[in-house]
């Protein structure tokens, strides 16, 4: 039977990468971005490889949720064929901003780190439990450790810092990662988070470069702070992608599930804050308020 794959905002990148390596494992994969033409071109690189299976290329903007439903019922519909599994879903899906914006009345970074993979996730949690055993990977990111650990509101009072929001977002999305591993446990759905550790792409190019996205604090010593940032975003996404490669092929892992792999591509424990069952529920909260999975 076919293994497929879906990689989001695999068309450059880290997601690139990690489609070329689920494809180099037999998956049939589906990449899916905002550009047709990037998606082309991915395409062609990952069918240029001699995959046993040729890749695809779906449009949607992942930072709005009505694509995002409409992306998961494609899938969805996509993988009722018989034979045609969704095997893995990879959430690859990531944003920074320096200056604060909203996508659809919500702060961006929340909506593009945490609501779109929560969103798609969920709605296709029938489908991935149909293909079973299959496997989630939910890419998350170092810069948790430095996130406001409130949830009460999608922003929490103070300024708006960029490096701080989008760990606070991706903080959001590992609590519900683990949240989720133990939600499915014994369905056949293992679920992971991968950590890519950091690599030159495009959301690091530049962003990362502007002191606005941290507090004011770390401002004041922003040389350190800058060439630390540029010490962790200078390696190749080939390498940063092998965490979800090997969160979603390791047979090693067969028959666990809740597992962080890390930046070197190996079990590491999970921020201590994500395993908060409390945090985990004010997240829950957060996500179904504002991501619903039904709409009137």
């Amino acid at each position: 039977m076919k293994r497929t794959a879906v990689v989001t905002a695999g068309t450059a990148g880290i997601g690139l990468e990690t489609a070329l390596g689920l494809a180099a494992a037999g998956f049939a994969v589906t990449v899916v971005g905002r550009d047709a033409e990037r998606g082309a071109r991915a395409v062609e690189r990952i069918d240029g490889t001699g995959p046993a299976h040729p890749a695809r290329f779906l449009r949607a903007d992942l930072a709005v949720l009505d694509e995002v439903r409409a992306l998961a019922d494609r899938l969805a519909a996509d993988h009722a064929v018989p034979g045609e599994p969704l095997t893995v879903l990879v959430n690859n899906v990531g944003a920074m901003f320096a200056d604060r914006r909203d996508h659809g009345g919500v702060e961006a970074s929340f909506v593009v780190n945490h609501l779109s993979p929560y969103l798609l996730t969920e709605l296709l949690v029938p489908t991935l439990a149909e293909g079973a055993p299959s496997r989630i990977v939910n890419v998350t990111s170092g810069a948790v450790a430095v996130a406001k650990r409130s949830f009460d509101a999608v922003e929490p009072p103070g300024g708006y810092y960029g490096f701080h929001w989008y760990g606070r977002a991706k903080l959001a999305n590992l609590a519900y990662t683990l949240d989720l591993a133990t939600r499915l446990d014994g369905t056949g759905v293992a679920v992971f988070a991968a950590d890519p550790g950091g690599a030159a792409t495009g959301m690091t190019d530049g962003t990362m470069s502007d002191p606005k996205i941290v507090s004011p604090g770390l401002r004041l010593l922003w040389p350190l702070v800058r060439r630390k940032f540029e010490r962790s975003t200078s390696g190749p996404a080939s390498v940063a992608a092998r965490p979800s490669i090997v969160a979603a092929t390791d047979d090693g892992l067969a028959g666990r599930t809740g597992v962080v792999i890390g930046s070197r591509a190996e079990p590491v424990l999970p921020f201590r804050a994500a395993a908060d069952p409390r945090l985990a529920e004010a997240v829950r909260r957060l996500s179904e308020r504002h991501a619903p999975l039904a709409v009137a």
